[in-house]
């Protein structure tokens, strides 16, 4: 049996009283108070979020598991200080652990890092270890400017972020780089913000030798890449003046580009530039762009349906479609296997 894996699901509608949680917690921390209780939150209340909507979603367009995390623009982490951060995280980890129990076999979890400007990452490593370990998650959102469209953090391949890469390579675990809302009113959060920063993170693995220190680590660059496939020529150029090795050789093993873009052009684009290892089916269902394409007549971001129209073969869909997130993400592969998938 061949699986539809997306990699790319976002718990984008939430009950309510989760929301508004949140607003109280913003709340307090500006009064200088201590935040509510969390609320009591029904499985059927969970239930009816998911089966209106993502589930909903993913039984018509042709999907079988998706790999789910909070919603990224709700991250914030700017917001607040590393106490807010790690409290919204806890939260909204556990919420997605209850999908994943409802849902057991449509939903695969992945954990977002209680990250905060100016904090170092060892409350991130502490929740990555509980979500992997306690929860059975399967990997974590990785956000390379906390800051909100300021981008003053250290690059990725600074010393800064070592201690997350050694927790996930020891837990075996991939990060998705994905940032979160944008406090930069130059930057609109989805258009500017998100694009750019996944172009940046990936200028900044070329720049620096990241992967020889960790040769087990493996990013997933969201959004097809940003605009690297687009301008792959100068990056190559680039990897060359900068006497870097070959991309192929120097990111390639460790770098991989979902299916998020939303277009015909742009997946044929993808599929012709990138090689087909690389390449994992992700959609961002009920996120950025969420409407319908007056030219097609169907959802931009039913993406399945721009693989299925890709000019390749059977074997490279089906690596698209779940062999090579099997292998990016090898605790849901192991998962899968104990299901006899």
């Amino acid at each position: 049996m061949s699986l539809v894996i997306d990699c790319h699901g976002h718990y984008t509608v939430l009950p309510k009283a989760h929301d508004a949680w949140r607003e109280a917690q913003v709340a307090a921390f500006k009064a200088g108070e201590p935040a509510p209780d969390y609320p009591d939150i029904s499985d059927d209340e969970i239930r009816e979020t998911i089966e209106q909507n993502q589930l909903k979603l993913i039984r018509e367009r042709g999907a079988d598991l998706t790999i789910f995390s909070p919603r990224a623009s709700a991250m914030a982490h700017h917001v607040g200080d590393q106490a807010v951060s790690a409290e919204w995280a806890f939260h909204c980890n556990n919420l997605i652990a209850r999908v994943v129990g409802l849902f057991p076999e449509t939903f695969a979890g992945v954990c977002m890092l209680p990250q905060s400007p100016g904090a170092d990452l060892s409350a991130s490593v502490r929740e990555l270890r509980r979500c992997v370990e306690e929860l059975g998650f399967i990997g974590c959102n990785l956000n390379p400017d906390p800051g909100g469209g300021h981008f003053d953090h250290p690059p990725l391949t600074d010393e800064y972020w070592f201690p997350i890469y050694e927790a996930m390579c020891e837990l075996d675990v991939p990060a998705m780089i994905h940032v979160s809302g944008s406090c930069n009113p130059a930057m609109h959060a989805t258009g500017g913000f998100y694009i750019a920063a996944d172009t940046v993170a990936f200028m900044q693995l070329l720049q620096g030798d990241l992967f020889s220190r960790f040769p087990a680590l493996r990013f997933i660059i969201p959004h097809g890449g940003g605009a690297v496939p687009y301008h792959w020529g100068r990056y190559r150029g680039l990897a060359d003046m900068l006497r870097q090795p070959s991309l192929d050789q120097h990111l390639m093993n460790n770098v991989f580009f979902d299916t998020c873009v939303y277009h015909q052009p742009g997946i044929d684009l993808l599929a012709d530039v990138i090689a087909n290892k690389n390449i994992l089916f992700g959609s961002e269902m009920i996120g950025a762009v969420r409407g319908i394409d007056p030219t097609t007549g169907h959802y931009f971001d039913d993406t399945k349906r721009y693989v299925d129209a890709l000019d390749v073969t059977d074997e490279e869909r089906h690596a698209i479609f779940e062999g090579n997130t099997r292998k990016v993400f090898p605790r849901l592969d192991a998962q899968l296997k104990e299901r006899g998938l």
